[in-house]
């Protein structure tokens, strides 16, 4: 396999519990999610990296009728739970995303993938610095990248996180970032608390779940 997407999803969660199973008009957020990064023609496979929450069976089973791949692994070691879950596809190129973005695209992925492959990262993301809306972070990495990190990597904030032992050693990995012109980092297409969930709620009810990102900020700016 040349490229894996694999998107982190879990029921536990502090400020809103399940949120991947809330649904809008009867379709949970993790739907609409996978349904966004098929979108995304130039990458192998997704895959749903859950947790050995009881819980997580729903994530399992929705992943499944959705036509991925999923993974259940540790709940607190995330980067083992992430390298595990790519390692059994030993995939060249590995993408992250994260399910409490159900807003994320497809097409956003396969434009940095496309730069991704013509250059020579090893890390390529666009939230170091962030300017595209909060809700579309893309990450793209080398597997070889992903194994050092999990080989190397053993402060809590190196292991209870995928990525920052990556992008914190820029004299052991070369470093890329993607960027638009202006700075719309402070605008939020993410689902942390209730408050996320009824402004995703508003938009998809209102144009539903199958626009480009930028519909979604246009109707927010409105």
């Amino acid at each position: 396999m040349k490229t894996l997407i694999i998107t982190q999803a879990r029921f536990g969660s502090t400020r809103l519990p399940g949120k991947v199973l809330k649904t809008i008009d009867g379709v949970t957020l993790l739907e609409i999610h996978l349904h966004r990064l098929k979108w995304s023609h130039l990458s192998d496979a997704i895959m749903v990296a859950t947790t050995d929450e009881p819980e997580s069976v729903e994530i399992v089973s929705i992943a499944t009728k959705m036509g991925c791949l999923s993974y259940r692994g540790s709940l607190h070691h995330v980067l083992e739970r992430f390298y595990r879950a790519a390692e059994r596809y030993q995939p060249e190129t590995v993408i992250r995303v994260t399910s409490d973005c159900p807003l994320n695209d497809g097409a956003m992925i396969d434009e940095m993938l496309q730069k991704f492959e013509k250059s020579d990262f090893d890390y390529y993301s666009n939230v170091h610095p962030a300017t595209y809306p909060d809700g579309l972070d893309v990450e793209i990495f080398r597997f070889s990248a992903l194994k050092r990190a999990f080989d190397e990597a053993s402060k809590p904030r190196e292991t209870e996180h995928v990525t920052p032992y990556i992008w914190e050693h820029p004299e052991i990995f070369k470093l890329g970032n993607h960027a638009q012109g202006i700075d719309q980092s402070k605008i939020r297409l993410t689902v942390d608390r209730e408050e996320d969930f009824q402004v995703i709620s508003k938009l998809v009810k209102q144009i539903g779940y199958d626009r480009p990102w930028r519909d979604y900020l246009a109707l927010i700016q409105e």
